[in-house]
């Protein structure tokens, strides 16, 4: 609150004006604001401030250069300050409101008392101005000027109190009072002493009225000081640039006022003065403080103190830097108010004694009052500091109780890395007593290869910003007493400097990690490396200092005949066998490469090359090693105490430039099983032509496919004849495949990519429904022979082809019995007999007849022969093409046929090409054949002219001889031939 007391009128002016006292409230403290600051706020907050600055600047020089003018110098004395006082007023109540629009309760209603303040002191200093400068007279004592000046004080009071931290407790608002009062009582007693005294003496002669409106102004300066005092130091931190900034305003405020009631000063004074310019920055520092504090307001800047020179830690030593410890200033200043106002007092009352004025009542009973406040305040803060200092005991215990009852251990390291506490389940944890560990340096109890990493780990930690990164995780090696390394985790805390840890032992979780982490790369049964782990290897040996190594190479091994050990003496002599195995080729394997199972009986091999850049002596160095793996892994396994014999099938792959880990393993992967289907028990080198093949016939199954759904196959058939007659007895159905590009694809392509692809179980079921629906049209229009249709057992098994779809077929289609035969191919010892036996008898069941497709070239063709229902033999063209030539196979193939005989079979020979082998056969007793020297495949429009026809010229005479090596021009096999043209 400013004020202007009586002053003397300028002579020649105002000849009727009476002198008056006058108050200017400018401003009002700030308060704690709730709200977030604004992002982006910074800049906006700077241009204000430049823009208060400049205005405050600009008032200030005008007020020192006089304004050119005494008329406009009154005018900004008078009305300049009611402007500024209004817009405060108006900043502060549009703020109070937007606290309802902002999502609060209800207005603000501090800033609700300080708008109200400052209208106040506007309509004041607009009374003065009306009065000065308008009806150019002195304003009358008293006036309502008054009135609007000593309202200005009480609201801003009680908007101290609304803003300041309430007390929770009654003590606490005693002592908030004994405090006011001690500030207060003491500024009166000084201010008493000094003037107020004076003033008051000189107000009686001019009346009641008079001097209680004199004494009425410094009064409530003084209330008002002593507020902004004592609750200065209990505001809430929520926003302290708006508190500080509406505190700077009142105390520019209260200074001016202080400055004003010095008598020079106050003899001297007329409106437009530099004291306004303070009034006047006043106003507009609380007008700005609401709006211009908050987007200013962000987050405070961490003060981050690094270590001294001194305090560094040394080499291999665990030293944190020091960090500061502050009390902060404001409670500092708020234990020493009740001293600083009774020195105020004592001031006061030393002022009087030295002057030798009399000592007045009003400052004995201000400062016995004063004396009695001080007593009780420090009684009740006695009793405070006693109630804190048990609470603080039960405290210290229960911290005391919690830390030695905890089963972590809990110890505190001093900045030079010394530990001063250590609890005592150091005892359990460590084996060592707290007493012995306590003074020793934390840096000798951890492994000298975790040392370094612990170091720059709390170095970084104690570097880091406290509020990013309280608290942080270290794991290492601890020397227990037993000389034992211990996993020790611990979490460290900042301690005045130094490092709280908190610790446990985490051995044995460490351990069962690393034994899940081994577990994952490693197989259960022979321990060696899995696929995992053996292929992070491999591109690790390629993406390494070995990456332009051309002798590095890879083998992939492949146990043969690994399946029949389980089938015939058990799954736990297989893994016993593959354990042995293993446990050959990982002391087979030089100790810088890696032996590892990828699954199964699969087993894989890393080598590291030795620089050699000669690519003949690299092969020839890898095959050594692979030729012996071979071997050693070939020899006879004691499994039970018996001898076990399997071979090995083994695949290389060079690493050459471009080629990744998952291309190079893929590439002994295929020369792999180019040994296995090359005989088996070998070692094979990858080509770039096996990946060619694997692509052609990758290319032909998915073209094969498209061919399946667009009809580009057809069923051909080729005449089964009577050797005696010539009649045709029967036709073999075969699919041929002519693509939409015009290409043709023999059998001997596409069923051998059928086999292997998915779509062989589809292409079979297609080929038997074409055939029966063919052979059926033909029944129909007379033509009675039998269709035979050649399938795998594998397919006859095939869940997707059950035993009644094949009845259905034959009913849907009235294909009567016996017209359909069922060529059984081969003899897969991979499927049961048992299963197939008991399919073949229900197709026996149905009218089928089945003839054994292929025979004389499986081991197992013997067996089938024995247990199967077979109505037909069919000689494995093998047997056929050398019946003329090798006295050997004529033997064979006379033996087979006199089986076949003896067991009252039909027999047929597939892949009759010439007369001689027609001679030779119907000689052994072979009854029917199929072949080039009869007809190749046919159409459906030429196999019925050759059923009309009915019957094939057969050649005559007797058998020629047998000519071992003769050699004679023979046609193409039926299996190459190409579709006649339709």
């Amino acid at each position: 609150m400013a004020r202007r007391y009586r002053l003397p009128a300028p002579a020649g002016r105002y000849p009727e004006a009476a002198p008056l006292a006058r108050s200017r409230p400018v401003s009002a403290p700030g308060a704690v604001l709730t709200r977030p600051p604004m992002a982006g706020g910074g800049g906006t907050g700077m241009v204000s401030q430049l823009v208060l600055a400049v205005v405050c600047a600009g008032y200030a020089t005008g007020a020192f250069l006089g304004w050119g003018s005494e008329e406009l110098a009154l005018i900004m004395g008078d009305f300049g300050l009611s402007a500024a006082a209004l817009v405060a007023a108006v900043s502060c109540f549009r703020y109070a409101r937007s606290g309802a629009t902002e999502g609060e309760n209800s207005f603000r209603p501090a800033w609700l008392l300080f708008s109200f303040s400052s209208a106040m002191a506007a309509c004041g200093n607009g009374v003065w101005g009306w009065y000065e400068v308008v009806l150019q007279r002195g304003v009358p004592t008293p006036s309502p000027a008054d009135f609007f000046f000593l309202c200005f004080a009480p609201p801003a009071i009680v908007g101290l109190l609304v803003l300041a931290k309430r007390p929770v407790t009654k003590a606490g608002w005693v002592c908030l009072a004994l405090d006011s009062w001690l500030i207060g009582g003491s500024l009166l007693t000084l201010s008493w002493s000094l003037a107020l005294a004076r003033t008051a003496r000189e107000g009686e002669g001019e009346g009641v009225a008079h001097a209680t409106l004199t004494l009425a102004y410094p009064l409530l300066d003084i209330v008002l000081v002593s507020m902004v005092l004592a609750l200065h130091f209990r505001r809430s931190s929520a926003n302290r640039s708006a508190v500080n900034t509406a505190i700077a305003a009142l105390a520019l405020t209260v200074l001016c006022d202080a400055l004003f009631t010095s008598p020079l000063l106050r003899e001297h004074y007329r409106s437009g003065q530099l004291l306004d310019a303070g009034w006047f920055a006043g106003s507009l520092l609380l007008a700005y403080a609401p709006w211009g504090a908050r987007r200013t307001s962000g987050p405070q800047p961490r003060v981050q103190t690094a270590a001294p020179r001194d305090a560094r830690p040394a080499a291999g030593r665990v030293r944190p830097n020091a960090l500061p410890v502050t009390r902060p200033l404001a409670s500092s200043l708020a234990a020493l108010t009740p001293y600083l106002a009774a020195a105020v007092c004592t001031l006061g009352i030393l002022y009087n004694v030295i002057e030798g004025h009399r000592v007045d009542r009003m400052v004995v009973l201000t400062g016995c009052t004063v004396v009695l406040a001080l007593v009780v305040r420090q009684g009740i803060m006695l009793l405070d500091n006693i109630a804190l200092t048990h609470e603080l005991a039960q405290k210290e215990n229960h911290f005391r109780s919690l830390v030695q009852g905890s089963s972590d251990v809990i110890m505190i390291a001093a900045p030079t890395g010394i530990l001063r506490y250590v609890s005592p389940a150091a005892a359990g944890v460590y084996g060592r007593d707290a007493e012995e560990l306590v003074g020793s340096e934390l840096a000798s109890l951890i492994h000298p290869e975790d040392l370094g990493r612990v170091v720059h780990e709390v170095r970084r930690f104690l570097a880091a910003p406290p509020a990013e990164e309280p608290t942080t995780r270290i794991e290492c090696r601890f020397k227990s007493g037993t000389g034992e390394w211990l996993n020790v985790e611990s979490t460290v805390n900042r301690h005045q400097g130094g490092l709280i840890l908190n610790s446990r032992d985490v051995t044995e979780r460490v351990r069962l990690q690393a034994q899940l982490e081994h577990n994952a790369e490693h197989d259960p049964l022979t321990d060696l490396p899995n696929r995992a782990l053996f292929t992070k290897r491999v591109r690790k040996a390629l993406g390494g200092r070995r990456n332009s190594d051309p002798g590095t190479a890879v083998l992939f091994i492949d146990l043969d005949g690994f399946k029949q050990v389980n089938d015939t003496i058990g799954h736990q002599a297989g893994d016993e066998l593959l354990i042995q195995a293993a446990r050959r080729l990982q002391d087979s394997v030089r100790a810088g490469d890696t032996a590892a199972r990828l699954g199964g009986d699969e087993f894989a091999a890393l080598i590291l090359g030795d620089g050699t850049r000669d690519r003949s002596a690299r092969e020839y160095h890898v095959r050594e090693i692979a030729d012996r793996l071979r071997l050693t892994l070939s020899q006879p396994y004691q499994i039970d105490g018996n001898d076990v014999r399997v071979a090995a099938s083994i695949g290389v792959a060079f690493a050459e430039p471009g080629v990744g880990a998952g291309e190079l393993l893929r590439n002994a992967d295929l020369a792999m099983y180019r040994a296995k289907k090359g005989g088996k028990n070998r070692v094979e080198l990858y080509a770039p032509q096996m990946q060619a093949e694997v692509v052609r016939k990758s290319e032909l199954a998915a073209r094969m496919r498209t061919a399946l759904n667009e009809g580009e196959f057809a069923v051909l058939h080729q005449p089964v004849v009577d050797l005696t007659t010539g009649e045709v007895s029967a036709v073999a159905a075969q699919a041929r495949w002519r693509s939409a590009q015009g290409i043709l694809f023999t059998p001997a392509e596409f069923l051998r990519v059928a086999d292997e692809s998915e779509r062989a179980a589809e292409l079979g079921r297609w080929l038997l429904e074409e055939a029966v629906e063919l052979a059926a049209e033909r029944m129909r229009a007379g033509h009675d022979a039998p269709v035979s249709v050649r399938l795998s057992a594998r397919r006859l098994l095939d869940k997707s082809m059950p035993l009644g779809s094949l009845e259905a077929l034959l009913t849907r289609h009235g294909l009567p019995s016996g017209a359909l035969i069922i060529e059984l191919a081969d003899s897969d010892p991979r499927i049961s007999f048992d299963e197939l036996e008991r399919r073949l008898v229900g197709l026996r069941r149905l009218g089928v007849r089945i003839a054994l497709d292929g025979f004389g070239s499986g081991y197992a063709a013997i067996n089938a022969l024995r247990r199967l229902p077979i109505d037909l033999l069919k000689l494995d063209r093998g047997l056929v093409e050398g019946v003329v030539e090798s006295a050997r196979l004529h033997k064979i193939t006379a033996g087979l046929l006199r089986i076949a005989c003896d067991l009252g079979m039909q027999s047929v020979a597939d892949g009759v090409d010439v007369p001689e082998q027609v001679l030779a056969l119907r000689a052994m007793g072979c009854t029917h054949g199929q072949g080039m020297a009869f007809s190749g495949p046919l159409d459906e429009y030429r196999l019925r002219r050759a059923l009309v026809r009915g019957e094939y010229p057969v050649p005559g005479g007797a058998a020629l001889p047998v000519l071992s090596g003769r050699s004679r021009p023979m046609l193409s096999s039926n299996n190459e031939t190409p579709v006649p043209p339709t």
